[in-house]
């Protein structure tokens, strides 16, 4: 994620910041131009505000607007402009379920899902994916159930998490028990949302035969698919064709995988670049472009320039994750077979972006 600062004074602030602890202002984002805005009051109910800009004059018009109304409850710092019907912002606005707040833990919970959630959806904007199906699948937005002991999936758009997994040990415990090293509240909404945009980006007749060339035939029987997995677990050879063993369950899960990886590794990138810390600066050729000029990750970089970028980035995270005590940071190795697949995600992010 690129940097932030308050538009009032300059500070650094970050994503999830309601305040700028430097001027004292309110900060909201504003998801038409993927920036935090510093805020001042409008009227005396103090549900208002206008946004400001730093060197701004009284003469610039004032448009106001308010806080997506879960602010109320901790779990939202997003703005909508103040006439917006249903008072939600376009992240929240995908909700259709949350939890019963009123049981013991469960806003804690759900506000660390949100927080997981805006991020993902924080990406697709900076993609300009659409969250409404688009054209083809208008009918069919993105959205999204948070509830207690369900079970975490995707089926016709919908996006279903177990908020039990916010808790920290108990998502350890599901860690281990299904043998996933990467497990994470953002991995599972970036997987999922993999399911989502599978629907809208390949499963169409002009890309169909492309998918399955690379990632296999879609027809083969799901539930057998993933009752086998479990059952038997992933093939040896599982990493010469796959991002993690249980994208060799099913073409549907490998894309899944994949997309999320993706997704982690374009946001990984565009984060590293803002803070200054990309390792391969140390190898570049005097005057070479990059990296004293940047590229926009989300729009702008070849696929070959990101894996030549995460590559070593992900490889001085893990050195650095061991020097601390702890395990490989990303404990994953992109083979050829995976890199093809990869590929092909960024082409057709590409390609349905435009």
């Amino acid at each position: 994620m690129k940097n932030f600062a308050c538009s009032a004074c300059g500070v650094r602030v970050y994503f999830d910041n309601g305040l700028c602890i430097a001027c004292g202002r309110s900060l909201g984002f504003d998801a038409d131009t993927l920036s935090l805005a510093a805020l001042e009051p409008v009227g005396q109910d103090g549900s208002l505000f206008r946004k400001i800009r730093i060197g701004q004059s009284g003469k610039e018009a004032v448009v106001e607007v308010r806080y997506c109304e879960n602010a109320m409850h901790g779990a939202c710092n997003w703005l909508v402009p103040h006439d917006a019907p249903g008072g939600l912002c376009k992240a929240c606005a995908c909700n259709r379920t949350i939890p019963n707040l009123s049981e013991a833990g469960r806003l804690d919970a759900w506000r660390e899902v949100e927080n997981a959630k805006k991020r993902l959806v924080y990406s697709l904007l900076r993609f300009g994916l659409p969250l409404d199906g688009g054209i083809e699948h208008s009918g069919t937005p993105l959205t999204f159930d948070f509830m207690a002991r369900a079970v975490t999936g995707h089926i016709n758009g919908v996006i279903t998490l177990d908020v039990l997994e916010a808790d920290a040990v108990e998502r350890e415990r599901r860690r281990q028990f299904l043998d996933e090293p990467y497990r994470s509240l953002l991995g599972h909404l970036r997987h999922e949302s993999g399911h989502y945009y599978w629907m809208l980006l390949v499963d169409r007749d002009a890309v169909i035969e492309e998918f399955r060339s690379v990632f296999g035939d879609e027809r083969q029987d799901y539930q057998a698919a993933l009752s086998a997995y479990y059952t038997d677990g992933a093939p040896p050879n599982w990493a010469e064709n796959h991002v993690s063993a249980y994208a060799s369950a099913h073409p549907w899960e490998d894309w899944a995988e994949t997309w999320a990886h993706y997704l982690h590794m374009v946001d990984a990138v565009e984060t590293a670049e803002a803070e200054g810390m990309e390792p391969r600066a140390a190898g570049l050729l005097f005057g070479a472009a990059w990296p004293f000029k940047k590229y926009d990750v989300y729009q702008q970089v070849s696929f070959d320039s990101l894996m030549e970028r995460w590559v070593p980035l992900s490889l001085a995270m893990n050195n650095i994750s061991r020097s601390l005590g702890h395990h490989d940071f990303y404990p994953f190795v992109i083979s050829a077979g995976a890199r093809a697949k990869l590929a092909l995600v960024h082409r057709l992010v590409r390609d349905g972006i435009r």
